[in-house]
């Protein structure tokens, strides 16, 4: 029996076997022995989404290669690739992802089974941009799925939570590849709060990051640009000294707003042009827990600031900045964002410091103004709360019967949120 955690240390599992398999019959043979079957990317799931006493598989060597179709602006890849890994074959290749979230380690499986996102107005989470998948299936066979082919299964495994079997490719649409231009400023909150709507139309990407007991914000804009040359690096946080910072307000809870309102200089303008798939990710060593609720866009404003105030009240320390953004809506079965654009609320912790307490009472408010959790973050839902946020659930549900009736792909996590105990057979 091996011994497995995830990224911020929080998760653990005792899976009796974790295996990396490099061929399709190495899968499928793996698949049909296993009681039990999830998939692991980074491990970046701050939920128990990858913990199982099964078989855990990494699918990072799995055989295969990106193809592209240029006519259609698509690509063919494999399923457990990293982000990273992907986003510079695509680069050699000319062509570039629609957008990315903050970080990049995570598998384009992974990503899409949980509804990863960036930021942008008009720019949905990375499961819009899937247009069809191959999958093995709970007896080794390989299904495939799109729009006109199984249809009710593609609209389930758009973002899946790897309740229908392993992705082992996936066609994504893709864009001719771009550079961008980032600007990084600090202005007071309330300032980028009277802009937001006039920041949200003029750019394509925009989000900023706001410490609880700050009154600035650190503003991160993303526009497409020429390129300029060679880019130069940079951090939007020195990660030293923000470490430091963290366990400092760890060992001295008190001193939380004190270091906090003076963490960001009064002003601050930076600007670089790079590649697109080397300006959207940042470089995060500083390990936290996170909460994110996606909440309509009209609601992101008040809900952040309840919270805020809340905290502040209470004198919470809370050492990590809230991070804020906005994401169009769709029209897949469990996205978040069904329906309504949405706007992203990030709460952050330290990863040694206290944090579910405070993240059950907070979740409270944000459900408050009709938020619905990311998947892959810390969140309290049961059963009923899922078919009831989720009108599609249902139709979801019946999808996995009939795709897994053993329930295989299901760790005991899943079978409590979704209910399936009571329907495997």
């Amino acid at each position: 029996m091996s011994h497995w955690s995830n990224w911020s240390g929080s998760v653990e599992a005792r899976p009796a076997r974790v295996e990396q398999p490099r061929t399709i019959a190495e899968l499928a043979a793996l698949v049909q022995s296993a009681g039990k079957v999830r998939v692991v990317g980074a491990g970046h799931s701050f939920m128990p989404l990858c913990a199982t006493d099964g078989a855990l598989l990494s699918l990072a060597d799995l055989e295969g290669g990106v193809t592209i179709d240029e006519t259609a602006s698509r690509a063919w890849v494999p399923a457990g690739c990293s982000l990273d890994k992907l986003t510079k074959l695509l680069w050699d290749k000319g062509w570039s992802l629609i957008n990315q979230g903050d970080v990049n380690p995570q598998s384009l499986a992974g990503a899409i089974a949980t509804g990863t996102h960036g930021t942008g107005a008009t720019l949905g989470s990375l499961s819009t941009a899937a247009r069809a998948f191959e999958l093995m299936t709970h007896d080794g066979s390989i299904a495939r799925c799109s729009p006109t082919e199984n249809a009710d299964l593609f609209e389930a495994q758009r973002l899946s939570l790897g309740l229908f079997g392993v992705a082992t490719r996936i066609e994504i649409d893709i864009l001719p590849a771009y550079h961008l231009e980032e600007r990084l400023e600090v202005l007071p909150l309330d300032a980028i709060a009277e802009r937001w709507n006039e920041l949200a139309a003029e750019n394509r990407h925009v989000e900023f990051f706001v410490f609880p007991y700050a009154d600035l914000a650190l503003m991160k804009i993303l526009n497409p640009a020429p390129s300029e040359g060679e880019m130069r690096e940079q951090k939007d946080m020195d990660d030293t000294s923000f470490r430091k910072v963290c366990e400092t307000c760890r060992t001295f809870p008190f001193m939380t707003g004190f270091l906090q309102r003076r963490i960001l200089p009064k002003e601050m303008k930076r600007r670089r042009v790079g590649p697109a798939y080397r300006i959207f990710p940042s470089d995060r060593t500083v390990k936290f827990e996170e909460m994110e609720y996606e909440l309509p866009r009209n609601n992101g404003w008040p809900a952040l600031r309840e919270v805020i105030g809340w905290i502040r009240k209470k004198k919470l320390p809370v050492a990590f900045p809230f991070e804020f953004r906005l994401v169009a809506a769709d029209d897949i079965w469990m996205s978040p964002f069904k329906g309504r654009d949405g706007a992203s609320v990030s709460m952050h912790q330290y990863h040694r410091m206290a944090w579910r307490d405070i993240f059950a009472e907070a979740e409270s408010m944000f459900r408050a103004h009709d938020g619905r959790p990311h998947w892959a973050k810390r969140h309290t839902l049961m059963t009923k709360d899922v078919h009831d946020l989720y009108p599609d659930a249902q139709r979801f549900c019946a999808v996995r019967d009939r795709m897994d009736p053993q329930a295989k792909f299901a760790n005991a996590h899943l079978m409590e949120l979704f209910g399936i105990e009571t329907r495997a057979s």
